[in-house]
């Protein structure tokens, strides 16, 4: 397997937004919609703000994950792996980078929001130690949105 990169780069630059694409898709199919109908401000993702940060396998750009902040909490944001790079620790690795990054801008915790109809994102954040929280997003009032935070 090759070495994955992990490069922070704009919300706005062409290989984020290649993966932001991608996301919305895959949220579309699932979901039956659009995708993520959130409000984003890519200002959001920019120091000390927030950060995007993009995953490379031999210069492809195969996996994405941002935060932003939220007071002392950073939320995590458009995480995803594309489908041919599935199955080998990226979005572990992903999640680790975006863990790291907040942290380092003084972040104390990390949450998210996600679906029922991504059981596969539930048991990684199940397995990295993130526990449930009361809904605090844009789908908080939503039957299928779960969401977790952990303690960076």
């Amino acid at each position: 397997m090759s070495e994955l990169t992990i490069v922070a780069l704009p919300y706005l630059h062409p290989d984020a937004q290649l993966l932001i694409e991608a996301t919305m898709a895959d949220l579309g199919r699932r979901y039956e919609g659009e995708g993520d109908a959130t409000p984003v401000d890519p200002g959001e993702f920019e120091a000390p703000r927030g950060a995007f940060l993009v995953g490379y396998l031999d210069w492809t750009p195969v996996a994405s994950a941002g935060w932003r902040s939220r007071g002392a909490d950073a939320e995590l944001k458009r995480m995803y792996t594309a489908e041919a790079a599935r199955g080998r620790g990226l979005a572990r690795r992903m999640l680790a980078a975006v863990e790291d990054s907040a942290r380092a801008a003084g972040k104390v915790r990390l949450i998210l929001e996600t679906g029922l109809k991504q059981p596969e994102a539930i048991a990684l954040y199940e397995s990295a130690g993130y526990l449930p929280v009361p809904g605090f997003g844009h789908y908080k009032d939503h039957e299928l949105a779960r969401s977790f935070a952990r303690t960076l």
